[in-house]
């Protein structure tokens, strides 16, 4: 069974933008209960993804393909509002990838940064432009943020 674990941490400064890949990214989710599945278009793709309940730092996740088309009339019609819009950004630190979302819309302001680990007890080198780990706070899952955004900006 394919499993998620990842780290969740809020963004302090701006240190992490040299160099980094953007990617947009418009998500909207049909369930939220338990489970969550999400319908997700990123960089000219699009995927159904079912995640299943968080235990610690991880998660049952299986993710597939399906067509662009089929998932603008998903976001469009059967996701709850609002939808989670936000670009994503590719940064190397200390041999790993991390990723920044930096969200707009009804989460603008909010900036988080996860990376994945290979392994529940795996240690990893935090860059210092994160602060406050939120891996175990459900109100940062992205899945939250449809039903109770967090603009900080606002």
């Amino acid at each position: 069974m394919p499993v998620e674990i990842e780290r969740k941490f809020l963004v302090t400064s701006n240190a992490w933008r040299a160099g980094a890949r953007a990617t947009p990214i418009r998500q909207g989710y049909l369930s939220q209960e338990g489970a969550t599945v999400r319908i997700r278009i990123a960089d000219g793709d699009a995927f159904i993804t079912v995640k299943g309940k968080t235990q610690g730092l991880s998660r049952a996740e299986f993710e597939y393909a399906i067509p662009v088309e089929d998932a603008r009339i998903m976001l469009e019609t059967l996701c709850a509002r609002p939808l989670i819009e936000k670009t994503r950004y590719a940064v190397e630190h200390a041999g790993r990838l991390w990723t920044v979302d930096v969200f707009e819309g009804e989460n603008d302001g909010l900036v988080m940064a996860e990376v994945e680990l290979d392994g529940i007890d795996q240690q990893v080198e935090l860059p210092d432009w994160v602060g406050e780990e939120v891996t175990s706070d459900p109100r940062y899952r992205n899945s939250s943020l449809v039903s109770a955004p967090l603009g900080y900006g606002k």
